[in-house]
């Protein structure tokens, strides 16, 4: 069994078996949920998930997934869409997180341009942008450094 919970321990959790995917996920949503510049999330059948303790809280982050996390402490502790059967487990949760390995990267488009992890893992974006979004989305910073920029 592999075990986590929360900071505070009121809420905590079991699964039985290593989780189906492991990937690293950079979307502004899952950025807010953690507090960090990506999340880590394991990705496991809800059912095969055994809940101890305080029931978590729930937390509607968009109009197709919830944010679970302790109502006591606040940790973030998982994330699940709507009619999946699977629920995103956040990897720092678990008590002994060292066997989950991520083996891509999520919602890439909006991976900030300093954070350097898994640089040779595939990635995949959460939705396509046009050019225009893209370079919205580049910090002022860097922008004004592109050749051609006015200063």
């Amino acid at each position: 069994m592999l075990h986590g919970r929360c900071s505070c321990g009121e809420v905590s959790f079991a699964i039985d078996s290593l989780p189906r995917d492991v990937h690293y996920c950079h979307c502004s949503m899952c950025r807010r949920a953690t507090g960090s510049a990506f999340a880590v999330l394991a990705w496991c059948d809800t059912a095969k998930v055994t809940w101890f303790g305080a029931p978590a809280s729930e937390f509607r982050s968009s109009n197709k997934a919830v944010r679970g996390f302790c109502g006591a402490c606040g940790s973030p502790l998982y994330m699940k869409y709507d009619d999946d059967a699977e629920i995103g487990l956040y990897v720092g949760a678990f008590d002994e997180p060292k066997s989950f390995i991520p083996t891509h990267h999520y919602g890439a488009e909006n991976r900030l341009l300093w954070v350097d992890i898994g640089a040779s893992l595939p990635s995949e974006e959460c939705e396509r942008k046009s050019l225009v979004q893209v370079l919205t989305d580049i910090p002022a910073t860097i922008q004004n450094a592109l050749p051609g920029k006015a200063r």
